[in-house]
């Protein structure tokens, strides 16, 4: 099983966490979040300071600074926004990082050196890739040094869903996968059972399209 701090992942709740995130974190953990994942690229406070005051709360976090590429926000360079990535692991529990990342691997080294769980990701907005496409995704991720590969698509049928839970459910590692917008959206609370050892959930507002907020993705884990 993977371990995220003190936490073995289970169907668990992860509430992304960008504006407000001192509040915001708060009130994650009471709607029933098990991690916060410290969204960088959408803060409008200091970093350093916004990772003190979750971290605050108890729970387990992640660190990650999206690239616009896959649905981030960061508006720096590239070689800043792995810096202020790198700069901040000491603090964190995990850090995400995209596959596609220039840098991908320095973050992965700095990760290992400190000890903390590696999640490296891939996001497409536009489709659901063909089975081999995902497969080969995982591959290249777990080969890249992932604990956890995470894998967001966009499905244009509920047969693209109903294929990324198959590759879920047959994972030889450690998988969170996430089928986005309105046809995708029963997966966030599926794809746990299945075998999917994160889902993710917002508080204030959403980060992603099709997310559901985390109490009810607390209430429906709860129910199955």
């Amino acid at each position: 099983m993977v371990r995220i701090g003190n936490l073995t992942l289970y169907r668990s709740i992860v509430a992304a966490i960008g504006d407000m995130p001192a509040e915001s974190a708060v009130q994650a953990k009471k709607l029933g979040a098990d991690i916060l994942e410290l969204r960088i690229d959408l803060l409008k406070v200091d970093a350093r300071d916004a990772l003190c005051d979750i971290r605050e709360t108890g729970l387990p976090v992640i660190i990650t600074n999206r690239m616009k590429q896959e649905g981030g926000a960061w508006q720096g360079s590239e070689e800043e926004r792995i810096n202020t990535l790198i700069s901040l692991l000491p603090n964190a529990d995990a850090v995400d990082i995209e596959l596609c990342a220039r840098d991908r691997d320095m973050v992965v080294k700095k990760a290992r050196d400190t000890g903390k769980t590696v999640i490296i990701s891939t996001h497409d907005f536009e489709k659901t890739p063909a089975n081999d496409a995902i497969h080969g995704i995982i591959s290249d991720s777990i080969a890249a040094g992932a604990d956890i590969v995470k894998l967001a698509v966009m499905p244009n049928s509920l047969e693209d869903v109903h294929r990324l839970l198959e590759v879920t459910l047959y994972a030889k590692s450690a998988v969170c996968t996430l089928a986005m917008g309105d046809k995708g959206r029963h997966s966030r609370v599926i794809a746990p059972l299945y075998g999917s050892v994160m889902t993710y959930g917002y508080v204030g507002k959403a980060t992603a399209p099709g997310q559901l907020r985390v109490d009810e993705l607390r209430q429906i884990l709860d129910l199955i």
